[in-house]
């Protein structure tokens, strides 16, 4: 039952990341102008990181629960340690660069951020295999 619960908290994880980044990322610059589209996007990342921090953390304690320290276990230690990183350094980083427009500092994070974004999905597909 609980290790069913990992399966689904890891899944629920990936679905967010999907959806995020096909579909709400995407409209949002579609639908909106540059100015709100970027107060929607520095609104709602946040919101994205921490949700998603809390599953994986919530995934780890049922694999200590269940002792599961297996490859799997590190993948979404790994998963949940790039939300915190991405939340707490990388986020408040890319702003800092936007707003004093610093464009290769802002590309070159927000191209870190992408990579981890899509290692993190990865990792997702593994421990779900």
């Amino acid at each position: 039952m609980i290790g069913q619960l990992s399966i689904y908290l890891t899944c629920i994880i990936l679905g967010i990341m999907l959806f995020f980044s096909f579909v709400v990322a995407p409209i949002t610059f579609t639908a909106l102008n540059e100015e709100n589209a970027r107060k929607f996007i520095r609104k709602i990342f946040p919101y994205y990181y921490t949700v998603n921090l809390a599953i994986s953390i919530l995934v780890l304690i049922l694999f200590i629960i269940l002792k599961i320290f297996s490859l799997d276990f590190y993948l979404i230690l790994s998963v949940a340690v790039f939300f915190a990183i991405s939340n707490f350094v990388l986020m408040p980083l890319i702003n800092k660069f936007r707003d004093e427009k610093q464009d290769k500092k802002f590309k070159l994070s927000h191209f870190i951020s992408v990579v981890i974004n899509f290692v993190q999905m990865i990792f997702l597909v593994i421990i779900l295999i």
